[in-house]
């Protein structure tokens, strides 16, 4: 019986070794000369507005490129603020957004309506709390560029300074690095091996085009990762890639975010009801029943926590961090199945950017 434990422990080890060495990365910079547009839909970020422009218009190496940034009704500063940093910038441009249309989600919404008016052959959507390194645009399309492939997700660095941050943020990138080999999943014609984040997203426009934009996604809390199935299902391929080096953010401060942030996706992240009780059973298998079983004078529940909290530092190492609270793995594991539970007790209740979602 305790093999239950070792078994996946220790599948999951391996797929973290050979994703720690072979991931993509984009490491090198070269003169972009296709068209780039990128796109930053804003909501209620009157906070994030100085730090984003000044980030984007650090960006460099890119010959043609459009900064397109909509105000999607926010009732803070955010219009007023963009108008501020944005003044006098060459090629950046600030939009008002329409009400927001049945059948769709704000972000998505959004994104739509700056499509359709952007002109660029490599579409780039970043999210409002994202930092882009100078280079972190160039050197993520000279990736693109190089592999071929149709569109990219360079996962940022996922800022954490509270204990609630450090507990939860980790598990974002230990999950897919952790659970599917990234090299065969982007040569993939299976939309359930899709990894993606909307955070940093790149796309080149005829694949864009060819799915409709992102009107098949117009109601998915979770548009990223639906949009890259979307893409796969049509014959296009992508991946996730190590961002960390070219981006960050800081997407919680605290638990009641955090909370309100999983809880309005979390039910959507495993297609059913039934997927999210597998999800539940597998959480606790590889996160909290070693520690119980070697707790429990288990040898092999020893082992098997071992492996769980190596990948963990493994994960963290590849983005430039410690890994020394990855011995508190089954803590993050109780607390994911808590806002799990949570998600789905919750779906369509959860208020995010002053909207029900």
């Amino acid at each position: 019986m305790q093999y239950i434990l070792a078994i996946p422990a220790g599948l999951l080890l391996l797929i973290s070794i050979v994703n720690f060495f072979s991931i993509r990365t984009p490491w090198q910079s070269s003169i972009i000369e296709e068209s780039i547009s990128v796109l930053i839909p804003l909501r209620n970020e009157s906070e994030n507005i100085e730090q984003l422009v000044a980030s984007l218009h650090n960006q460099v190496n890119l010959t043609k490129v459009e900064f397109l940034l909509l105000n999607d009704n926010s009732d803070d500063q955010t219009l007023s603020l963009l108008n501020q940093h944005c003044a006098g910038k060459e090629n950046f441009k600030v939009l008002s957004g329409s009400e927001l249309a049945n059948g769709w989600i704000g972000k998505v919404w959004a994104l739509q309506q700056l499509y359709e008016i952007s002109t660029g052959d490599i579409i780039v959507s970043v999210d409002a709390d994202v930092r882009l390194d100078r280079e972190a645009i160039s050197k993520a399309v000279t990736l693109i560029k190089a592999t071929g492939l149709d569109f990219l997700s360079p996962y940022p660095k996922q800022l954490a300074n509270t204990w609630s941050e450090k507990l939860i943020q980790p598990l974002l990138q230990w999950s897919w690095m952790s659970t599917l080999v990234l090299r065969i999943a982007e040569k993939s014609s299976r939309p359930s091996m899709v990894v993606a984040n909307g955070q940093f997203f790149l796309v080149r426009r005829k694949a864009l085009e060819e799915i409709g934009g992102y009107k098949n996604v117009a109601h998915d809390v979770l548009d990223d990762i639906e949009l890259g199935r979307e893409l796969v299902r049509h014959g296009f391929h992508g991946c996730v890639a190590d961002g960390s080096r070219i981006a960050t953010t800081h997407m919680y401060s605290s638990w009641k975010e955090i909370q309100a942030g999983y809880g309005k996706s979390l039910h959507c992240a495993f297609g059913s009801l039934f997927g999210a009780l597998f999800a539940i059973i597998f959480i606790f298998l590889t996160g909290v029943a070693p520690l119980i079983s070697g707790l429990s004078g288990s040898h092999i529940g020893w082992y098997a926590y071992a492996a769980l909290c190596l990948t963990r530092t493994l994960s963290a190492i590849k983005v430039g961090k410690s890994g020394l609270d990855a011995f508190l793995h089954p803590i993050s594991s109780l607390l994911l199945i808590y806002l799990i539970v949570y998600s789905w007790v919750m779906r369509g209740e959860i208020k995010w950017k002053g909207r029900t979602v």
